[in-house]
């Protein structure tokens, strides 16, 4: 078939190379349009745009993909399908009317579960054991359309959202191909979502990737692993914000800390939670590098019965 791929972050390049060594024609690429970036703040392609360009793959930019200069162009191109892997624009009707097959959308959870703009983040947060990806037909509605394929990934005890998403973008790259495969040979037929199981999964905020020190320590360490490494899980430390990585939950006994208090030892930092402390791996203060957690209270001087807010 002859497509034409949408996508814009790092996530969605091994999907455009699986699909540029398929036995499809990519006839063209949709990204965002360039974007400030780095310390001066230059223009910058998005990462499916530099790989389409060297690719040698006529690159489409549109502010926004209602536009009509955009569409005439998409028809000229004559694609039989669009596949999307996290594009980042809502596509109107009249862009999806376009290709023959529409546009056939990776999204990285097992629809229904976790429709919206951060599955991955959402299903480590609540402590799901297994996730996936999905391809389906995208429609009007958000995540709602009729799907392909699905593939399965377990959820390990110490993935970050960024450790999941690298794993889900190799193996959905291969269902995408598969699914495009099977819609030109006619083998694929969509179904329709069931109407049970439906979860949302809306962006994640700096404002939500505040620890709250009451939850069980379990819960702290689902929300630092699903905000890496974005936003970044953080607390407040004598009024300002310090950024935290991994931590690691430690069983609780009799002279466990209370919520948010610190236990400085030689080679270790503990922090009281709603049940047993946690232990923190590494801290990133305001305006410092970020480094081991011992390191950082070494050179804050704390002792213990410090506490994060």
């Amino acid at each position: 078939m002859r497509v034409v791929f949408a996508g814009t972050p790092e996530v969605a390049v091994p999907a455009l190379d699986a699909i540029a060594a398929s036995d499809h024609e990519l006839v063209g690429v949709v990204t965002r349009p360039d974007a400030p970036a780095g310390r001066g703040r230059r223009l910058t392609p998005s990462p499916v745009g530099l790989r389409a360009e060297e690719l040698g793959v006529p690159v489409l930019k549109p502010t926004h993909p209602k536009e009509p200069e955009f569409q005439e162009r998409l028809r000229e191109l004559r694609p039989d399908c669009c596949p999307v892997v996290a594009y980042g624009a809502l596509i109107p009707q009249s862009a999806l009317d376009i290709p023959a097959h529409g546009w056939v959308n990776l999204h990285f959870s097992l629809l229904p579960a976790w429709r919206g703009a951060a599955p991955v983040q959402h299903s480590i947060w609540a402590g799901d054991e297994v996730t996936g990806a999905t391809t389906f037909r995208i429609v009007k509605a958000l995540d709602a359309g009729p799907t392909f394929g699905v593939m399965t990934e377990a959820i390990r005890a110490t993935d970050t959202s960024g450790d999941l998403l690298d794993r889900l973008a190799e193996g959905g790259a291969g269902l995408l191909v598969a699914t495009l495969d099977g819609i030109e040979d006619g083998s694929l037929e969509a179904r329709e979502q069931p109407a049970d199981g439906v979860s949302l999964a809306p962006k994640i905020s700096v404002d939500d990737a505040r620890v709250e020190w009451t939850e069980p320590a379990q819960a702290i360490d689902r929300r630092v692993r699903a905000c890496a490494p974005f936003p970044g899980a953080w607390t407040e430390f004598e009024g300002e914000r310090v950024k935290l990585g991994p931590v690691t939950p430690v069983a609780a006994s009799a002279d466990s800390p209370a919520p948010g208090v610190l236990v400085v030892g030689k080679n270790e930092v503990l922090v009281g939670t709603g049940s047993g402390p946690v232990r923190l791996d590494r801290v990133k203060a305001f305006g410092k590098k970020e480094m081991g957690a011992a390191d950082w209270a070494r050179g804050a001087r704390l002792a213990d019965g410090a506490t994060f807010r």
